[in-house]
């Protein structure tokens, strides 16, 4: 999204805070460009609002711009959250988490009563899966046997995510110590999620089924609303 688009994308989630709302906030450049405005109404309007971010990255910008952040432990259910995606098809259903986060993005996603997910255009696809593969967080003592049950499962690509260093490339490791499996499927029916998740050794995976409430779509028209 353009510059201007953000702007009108944050001006609107912004617009829909409410004094004493806990909001679960996701990570990216529109979640800060959205974080800024509802800090501009905190303090315009004195509001109360606590944030729970899903990453270090985005829990440090809402720390150094001034919101209240909470940890997602302390919080059992949040008024509602937004977040970005890779991936958007007409039923609503995701696929999340190319920064590694999709475990922690899931479980804020989880406790969120609504949850608006912001994208471009561009991330809107007829078929799940066309443009980026499906990542799975794995614990590291169970690739080989992750690798096999994906296999089962139909996968046509299985890459372990690396990180490229100055000198050598190292695996990448989320925030919870774990690898990440980068997937691709012909094909992914609404099982798939659970049937992931069911390979032994696996944490997560980045596929977001019946979790967003509404999508908000900047493109060169402006932003409009995508609904269930």
């Amino acid at each position: 999204m353009s510059k201007k688009l953000k702007e009108i994308v944050g001006a609107e989630l912004a617009s829909r805070v409410a004094d004493g709302e806990i909001i679960g906030v996701g990570t990216g450049t529109t979640v800060e460009v959205a974080l800024r405005a509802i800090q501009r109404r905190v303090q315009q309007e004195g509001l109360r609002v606590s944030v729970v971010p899903t990453s270090y990255q985005s829990s440090w910008v809402c720390e150094s711009i001034g919101l209240t952040v909470l940890s997602p432990a302390l919080c059992s259910e949040l008024s509602w959250g937004f977040d970005g995606a890779d991936e958007v098809d007409e039923k609503l259903r995701l696929i999340k988490g190319r920064g590694g986060a999709m475990l922690h993005e899931k479980i804020i996603a989880a406790k969120c009563k609504k949850f608006v997910v912001i994208v471009g255009e561009d991330k809107l696809v007829k078929t799940l899966g066309e443009k980026c593969p499906i990542p799975v967080e794995v614990m590291p003592e169970a690739l080989s046997i992750a690798r096999t049950g994906l296999e089962k499962l139909g996968a046509t690509s299985i890459l372990q995510r690396e990180c490229v260093a100055v000198e050598r490339t190292t695996p990448y490791y989320t925030q919870s110590g774990n690898l990440v499996l980068d997937v691709t499927f012909s094909q992914i029916p609404d099982s798939l999620e659970k049937d992931i998740n069911a390979i032994p050794g696996v944490v997560e995976n980045g596929l977001f089924f019946g979790y967003a409430t509404e999508v908000l779509i900047g493109a060169d028209g402006g932003v409009r609303s995508l609904v269930p």
